[in-house]
């Protein structure tokens, strides 16, 4: 199969090799998380958000298995996940942007809404089209057994993540004709093996980086409703607020100066 590569605008991060292992019909994305988790806490420290170690180790491997699941799938698409985990109590929303290699997202563990089931939403993008959604139920408090039932569902192929080391993790798909007898007899230790033992042909080589772009301006344009609406009730008696990203929870303040003449510039 020939490799595709068109220009990606990010100029460093995370490399993850897609490969297809023939004559078993799969497709096979790894890569070591280390650089992009350094990242992640890069953020964390410097935005001010602390999250719960179980929560922390849990958003890691959502990220993981996020993050593979994007550098397996078109060019063109945008896509985010809502994990709804109902032991612990909290959500994790994850987006990611293929055009650009940008992958970003934050724990909600305040305001959670308890649920019978434990959900995860699927959106994606592809181009100019739609949006379009799936939902699935899962069981547990794993993200990639979460991911893995959201590909049987709504994807109807199989799909399976491995850590194969302290930072790394790999995701096997399903492909037309897939051999799943061997599909499904995979371990960690022979997903780790696999370049010896199997034919793989490259597919592309991704960067992915831990990136939101989020800024005062796509901020001020969401605020922007409300302060036309009721300008007292959105600022009260403060000439600024503070506002967090949705997608990263990064603090942006904005001023009341600054939000008028966003407004009449419009």
């Amino acid at each position: 199969m020939p490799e595709t590569t068109p220009p990606n605008p990010a100029e460093s991060g995370l490399e993850i090799r897609t490969q297809f292992v023939r004559n078993r019909n799969a497709l096979v994305a790894r890569a070591d998380f280390g650089e992009m988790f350094v990242d992640y806490y890069l953020h964390l420290s410097t935005q001010g958000i602390k999250v719960a170690p179980e929560q922390d180790a849990m958003f890691k491997r959502a990220l993981a298995a996020f993050t593979l699941h994007c550098a397996s799938r078109p060019w063109n698409e945008l896509t985010a996940w809502t994990i709804n985990f109902q032991q612990p109590l909290v959500n994790f929303f994850l987006t990611g942007d293929n055009e650009t290699g940008a992958v970003t997202g934050r724990v909600f563990d305040q305001n959670v809404k308890e649920l019978p089931e434990n959900m995860f939403y699927a959106d994606v993008v592809r181009g100019r089209g739609e949006k379009r959604r799936s939902a699935v139920t899962f069981t547990g408090a794993d993200p990639m057994a979460a991911a893995e039932k959201f590909y049987t569902q709504s994807e109807q192929r199989g799909a399976r993540y491995f850590q194969l080391g302290e930072e790394e993790y790999a995701l096997v798909s399903e492909h037309p004709d897939c051999d799943l007898a061997w599909f499904h007899a995979l371990t960690p230790e022979r997903v780790r093996e696999m370049d010896k033992v199997e034919t793989l042909s490259l597919l592309e080589r991704r960067i992915q980086r831990w990136h939101c772009g989020c800024n005062q301006a796509r901020l001020m344009e969401v605020l922007a409703p409300a302060m036309r609406q009721d300008p007292a009730a959105l600022f009260g008696g403060d000439p600024k607020i503070e506002i967090r990203c949705p997608r990263c929870g990064a603090r942006h303040a904005i001023t009341r100066e600054a939000m008028e003449a966003f407004v009449a510039a419009k």
